[in-house]
Formats: C-alpha cells, structure tokens, sequence
C-alpha cells in the first residue's frame, strides 16, 4: 500500500474549529471482492498506525465516499488504525456492470473481506446513513466481528417521504463547468447536513466530486446506484428493520441530527430501549446527517469508541 500525501491536508485544517491539528499521513489501498457477477475493487483509505489491533471502519453514506470522514479519521488516527472505504460504485471503487448489484448483501461482503485484509477479529463501526444500515445488518449476525457501534442518523425504521426526498435528486446530479458550480448544488442537495462554513463546503464538494476525463467536473458515484433504489424503497412502505436491530448485542450509539427526517425522534427513542438499548445524542440544528466535521461532532464519537 503506498504511503500518499494528503491532498485533502489543509481542507482539514480548516474545516477544523479551534487549534490546529496534528495532520497524520492518509494511505490508500484497494481490495478484490467477489460480487454477484464476478470480481471488483473496493477502494479505502487508512489513517494511523497500520500495526494498531484497535480497528475503526467508517462507511460514508448513499452517494458519498470515505474521504467524508478524513477530519475524523484524523482526529482518531491516534487511538485508532482507521480505514474508510469507498462503497463499490462510489469514490476510487470500480463501478458495477450490473446495478442491481448495488445493494446491501454485496456491500456487506465486500466489507468483510475488507476485514480479513486488515487481519483483525473485531472493529469498530461508525456508519453514517447507508453505512450505519450495513453496519446493522453486520452487527446482528452471529459471530458479528463489529464489537462497538456508531449509528449516524440512521435506524430501523425510514420514513417514506425521506427515501422519496433522495429520490428526487439521486443519480439525476448535472454536469459540472467546474468546482463552484458542483459546490452551489452540494451545497442545495446537502443542505440537511446543517450551517457549515465556506472552507467546510468547499471540503465537501472535493469530497464527493471527481473532474471527468474530457473536463468539467461530476459527483463522483455511479448513477446506476439509483436504478435498485427506485426500486426496491420507492415502491415500498416504511423501511421497517427493528428484527435486525433487535438481535444486536454490542454496545451502541445512535448520533441523530435534531431536525432529521431520516432517523425521526420517536424511532431514536425506541432504539434505547430496544435491542442493544443504545446511546442516544442529538446534534442541534443538523438534519441527515452530522458530517463530523466539528470539534463537538468528532468528541461524540470518540468519547463513546474509547468506551
């Protein structure tokens, strides 16, 4: 795995309130999975020492990638060898010649042999939205390997008209001239993510951005993502998991923005006394989802992982 320097170095720096941090070296790597129909790659990126036991995966959410947690991933490289990968069909991962691969069962998969490359028997798991629902799914099977749970805004129960609000704006992003235009729509479709300053949008439109070959600038996920998910939540209720969330045992927090409508207020609740019998706190004035890109986010997670 090659050692890289750290294009996102001062996006960090700023999009960090207060004292400036102490920057650790990012490294990227990739690994072969196995999917439904034949083999790809998934791309991450790991920060802190690579000898470290004490594992942490953060999995972004639908349409974003693992360069979303690097103020986090710094901010834990200390404590932590924590490793961030771009779900297949975002970030630097293949995309799928087949789009109604892009679903939970494969992401899980692909995650677990993510595991076995980093040769560790448990982690911990912070996973914002989609990343906290495969985080779930893994955490309610027998023998999990996730021994300490991070929800991001994000439970057993997803109200219908939050899954119709993506829906409107998934796989449908535009052509970008350049970087200010893409950051006017991150800026309009992320607008739950709460007031972030000028320095902390521009971090996330590099983030979840790519420049196209020929020019111009592009969101960087497959818009086939949005094919499995027309069809499989649009066409439905409620998404309704309590069963899977039942059945998990280690101990968990649950992170939800105050204004979310994703993880709506009455479902946190439940999900404390239910289950793992979670953690609950609740960020002000954020929707879906808390970004950890603030002193206070980043402290949530970190006072709850060192236990």
């Amino acid at each position: 795995m090659m050692v890289i320097l750290n294009q996102f170095e001062e996006l960090v720096v700023s999009a960090r309130a207060g004292e400036r941090p102490t920057i650790h070296p990012a490294r990227e790597g990739r690994v072969q999975c196995l999917g439904p129909h034949g083999l790809h790659r998934m791309a991450y990126t790991e920060w802190g020492d690579p000898a470290n036991p004490r594992v942490l995966i953060c999995v972004h959410g639908l349409t974003r990638n693992g360069r979303d947690f690097d103020v986090l991933a710094n901010s834990l490289a200390g404590d932590y060898r924590v490793v961030c990968p771009d779900i297949v069909g975002r970030g630097n991962s293949d995309r799928l010649p087949f789009a109604d691969d892009y679903a939970i069962p494969v992401y899980a998969n692909d995650v677990i042999t993510l595991i076995a490359r980093l040769g560790v028997e448990t982690v911990h798991w912070l996973g914002t939205s989609m990343g906290g629902l495969i985080g779930m799914f893994l955490a309610s099977l027998p023998a999990s390997p996730i021994s300490r749970l991070v929800l991001n805004d994000v439970g057993p129960t997803v109200a219908i008209d939050a899954l119709r609000r993506i829906g409107e704006y998934l796989g449908l992003a535009p052509d970008f001239a350049d970087l200010a235009e893409a950051e006017s729509y991150v800026r309009t479709v992320c607008a739950p993510f709460g007031e972030m300053s000028d320095a902390q949008w521009r971090y996330m439109t590099v983030a979840g951005t790519r420049v196209k070959p020929g020019g111009g600038v592009e969101m960087n996920y497959d818009r086939g993502i949005a094919q499995p998910y027309q069809k499989v939540y649009l066409d439905t209720k409620d998404i309704d998991l309590w069963p899977m969330y039942d059945a998990i045992r280690c101990p968990t927090l649950v992170v939800r923005g105050a204004q979310s409508d994703i993880l709506l207020a009455e479902t946190a609740s439940e999900m404390t006394i239910r289950g793992p019998k979670a953690t609950l706190v609740e960020v002000p004035k954020v929707g879906h989802a808390p970004m950890f890109l603030e002193e206070g986010q980043v402290r949530i997670a970190q006072d709850f992982l060192r236990g």
